[in-house]
């Protein structure tokens, strides 16, 4: 099953991720102007590490992120991101990138990079699942639904998503219970040959669908249900090299949660079945009967 290749959503995401310098070390974004109330974890996180990967050698691969979303965003302003230089070694950079609002942090990264090195290769085997030209669409995922999720239904977007089992809508209404996710993605158009680049819009599609394990195990979807989602830290490891317009799969799952809080992981393999990237996430999930 085919869709319409959303290209031009996917170039205002590359523009969106193409942040401007303002001074040394020091780096504006903005916001989509059809964003929500609040700015998408995602894009901060991807703007984040553009803004540290833009102060190291492209010779140096990021390795590894860890971030905290302190405060929501404000889509209505611009972004500014403060680089810390931590370290330049031999073989690695450490960087830290703070996110500010309104004078007040929104958003702290740290993020390591890596010259390119051989080494012993072992990879965890990719779950054996269904191509994603045999799943629906998104658009197709949503139809029926139009009543409960709005504009939201027919949006386009700049990640082709493909559920390979039900999304979190659907097990609400069938009484489906999971706390795993699986879903095929990839940049729905070309991008630019820029491994930087690549490895930004994969921490942007990050933030997509994660918490869906979560809230699928106690029948809730986000939209529908009187819920509180959101992301409070976020964590990637990069293990192999990022092609983020070819898919790639992306199996999800929540170990726990408890105290208003879920833990969420994931694992991004590419087609052949390398292992990619690891994500870890703990996000905020209230539940109100009201």
């Amino acid at each position: 099953m085919t869709g319409v290749v959303a290209q031009p959503e996917l170039d205002e995401l590359v523009q969106l991720l193409d942040l401007e310098r303002i001074e040394e070390n020091i780096y504006r974004g903005v916001s989509p102007t059809t964003a929500p109330t609040r700015v998408f974890g995602g894009q901060v996180a991807g703007q984040a590490l553009v803004a540290a990967g833009r102060t190291v050698s492209s010779e140096r691969q990021v390795h590894s992120l860890h971030a905290y979303f302190i405060r929501g965003g404000d889509p209505r302003v611009p972004i500014v991101y403060e680089v810390d230089r931590v370290r330049d070694g031999r073989s690695f950079a450490t960087r830290r990138v703070t996110a500010i609002q309104h004078g007040n942090p929104i958003f702290a990264l740290s993020a390591s990079f890596q010259e390119a090195q051989e080494g012993v290769e072992h990879t965890t085997p990719m779950p054996d699942v269904p191509a994603p030209e045999e799943l629906p669409s998104l658009p197709e995922r949503l139809t029926g639904y139009e009543d409960l999720f709005g504009p939201r239904a027919t949006l386009r977007r700049p990640i082709d998503i493909r559920y390979v089992n039900d999304p979190p809508w659907v097990r609400r209404a069938t009484g489906a219970r999971s706390t795993r996710s699986q879903v095929w993605m990839r940049a729905d158009g070309v991008l630019p040959a820029q491994p930087l680049l690549h490895v930004c819009v994969l921490a942007y599609a990050s933030d997509m669908t994660l918490l869906d394990s979560m809230m699928s195990g106690h029948g809730l979807a986000y939209g529908i249900d009187k819920v509180l989602l959101a992301s409070l830290d976020h964590a990637m490891w990069f293990h192999r090299p990022v092609q983020a317009d070819e898919w790639v799969l992306y199996d999800t799952e929540s170990p726990t949660a408890s105290g208003g809080r879920g833990l969420a992981t994931g694992r991004f393999y590419s087609r052949g079945g390398e292992l990619l990237a690891t994500v870890v996430q703990e996000g905020l999930l209230r539940v109100s009967n009201r």
